[in-house]
């Protein structure tokens, strides 16, 4: 589900809190965060667009039209501008099209609150009756997690969330009667079924309801400091491989941020795993129970301080994995990926000079993995469009070697402000391409610069099928 063209019928997930107000505190859980939805249009025509909200456990939905859009063009809408909506709405969406969308959700914090940091997460094409959320904690490294599942089948839905500790008994949470594209949100520090601490995994199963007959759901989380203003937000995935691809890895770069992976096992058998980091550093291999993660950290495995790069994990069984970077203001997070794409869409792009040190405006900066064959130079481009779909640069990129990384931003083009408009709108987009049977695993990082650090959240390309 992670790296699919949004297409005709586009399912959305939201974690939203509509005009939320936030006392002044200095964490993250217990913010109230607003979504802004960016999407590009990565069709041939015009598109035309409408969202369909639904409350929490709510199958009736607030239909709302949105302008058309034009072949390639990006566009956002701010989820708190719309009067159609209570304050303190929080749901799902459905965005519909007649022609291939993409869309990130951008959860934006209340100002009050002192987060600065703008946690993202993808959009859905489908669901599946089985998907895994690789990391959830409650009151663990100062964090806790929110899981937001959307039933997107057109009955109502039984869910069956196993949640599976790194050691312990595995704890079983089950809801019935889910409306069709409604959502149900596990707060795990509201749960009564979580005496003490919990770090892990989860499991969601779907059902059709009153059966045993496979549903069709989707899930998002996000996990919140408890006690600074660290956010992120991931895609749960049904997107299983042997070979997980990560396009960002770090040790102590800049003295500061470093890259951890949550890995977990899908199968029923134990599994082993090891991470290769274009070093030529291995870390492992460790043995994973069915349904359990292993973390690992970048500068465990032997890399020196002060390494970037990329990395390629391996199992005897299928896993899935997700990556975050920590320190320095950053708490990014971001799924791994089990295969390339020789088109890669990236609907939020941003980029400013004039007021990167002010942290009114943001950067996006992109790492572009090469999974598939070695590519010679001027192989790969990252065309930057405006929000009325006009191509405003190039960047052709140099060689890339198989395992390798490069980076681009709309700075190589020579834009001063990217996706930043004078009338105070925003959309800018890009679309990363190589030739046919190449394999790009592509991640943006969204940064904003706070006093003398920055904060930063990241979200997987999406690809163009």
């Amino acid at each position: 589900m992670k790296n699919k063209l949004l297409c005709a019928l586009v399912v959305v997930m939201m974690v939203v809190t509509v005009f939320g107000a936030s006392p002044v505190k200095a964490a993250a859980y217990g913010t109230s965060f607003t979504t802004s939805i960016t999407y590009q249009n990565v069709g041939t025509d015009t598109a035309t667009v409408s969202l369909e909200f639904y409350a929490e456990g709510d199958g009736t939905p607030i239909i709302i039209p949105r302008p058309d859009l034009e072949p390639m063009a990006g566009t956002s809408i701010f989820v708190g501008s719309l009067g159609d909506l209570d304050p303190g709405f929080k749901g799902s969406a459905v965005m519909v099209s007649n022609q291939p969308l993409v869309a990130t959700l951008v959860q934006i914090p209340a100002p009050a609150s002192g987060v600065k940091v703008r946690p993202l997460s993808n959009g859905f094409t489908a669901g599946s009756d089985y998907i895994l959320v690789p990391t959830a904690l409650l009151n663990t490294f100062n964090a806790n997690t929110i899981i937001s599942v959307q039933n997107v089948d057109s009955v109502a839905a039984d869910f069956r969330l196993v949640f599976v500790p790194v050691s312990g008994s595995n704890i079983v949470v089950e809801v019935e009667d889910v409306p069709a594209y409604a959502t149900k949100y596990f707060d795990l520090a509201q749960m009564p079924d979580f005496t003490g601490p919990f770090n892990g995994s989860v499991q969601v199963f779907a059902f059709k309801a009153g059966t045993t007959d496979p549903g069709a759901a989707v899930a998002s989380a996000m996990e919140l400091r408890t006690n600074a203003t660290g956010a992120s937000a991931f895609e749960a995935t049904n997107d299983f491989a042997t070979t997980v691809y990560m396009p960002s890895a770090l040790c102590l770069f800049n003295g500061v941020q470093t890259s951890s992976y949550a890995v977990q096992n899908t199968t029923d058998a134990d599994v082993t795993v090891s991470v290769t980091y274009d070093s030529g550093v291995v870390d492992g291999p460790y043995t994973l129970a069915p349904g359990a993660k292993q973390s690992f950290n970048a500068c465990d495995g032997g890399n020196d301080p002060g390494y970037i790069g990329s990395a390629v994990i391996e199992a005897t069984g299928d896993v899935v994995a997700m990556g975050k970077v920590f320190g320095g203001g950053l708490s990014t997070a971001f799924l791994g990926f089990t295969s390339g794409a020789s088109k890669v869409a990236l609907p939020y792009i941003r980029w400013t000079t004039e007021h990167w040190y002010d942290g009114t405006r943001q950067r996006a900066f992109i790492a572009i993995q090469n999974v598939g064959a070695d590519l010679p130079a001027d192989a790969v481009t990252v065309k930057y469009y405006d929000k009325a779909g006009v191509l405003v640069g190039t960047d052709t990129l140099g060689a890339i070697p198989s395992g390798a990384k490069v980076n681009s931003n709309a700075g190589n083009i020579g834009a001063a402000e990217f996706g930043y408009y004078t009338d105070g709108t925003f959309g800018g987009s890009a679309i990363v391409e190589g030739p046919a049977g190449s394999a790009l695993a592509v991640i943006v990082r969204i940064q904003t610069r706070v006093g003398s650090t920055s904060v930063a959240e990241d979200y997987s390309g999406i690809a163009i099928q």
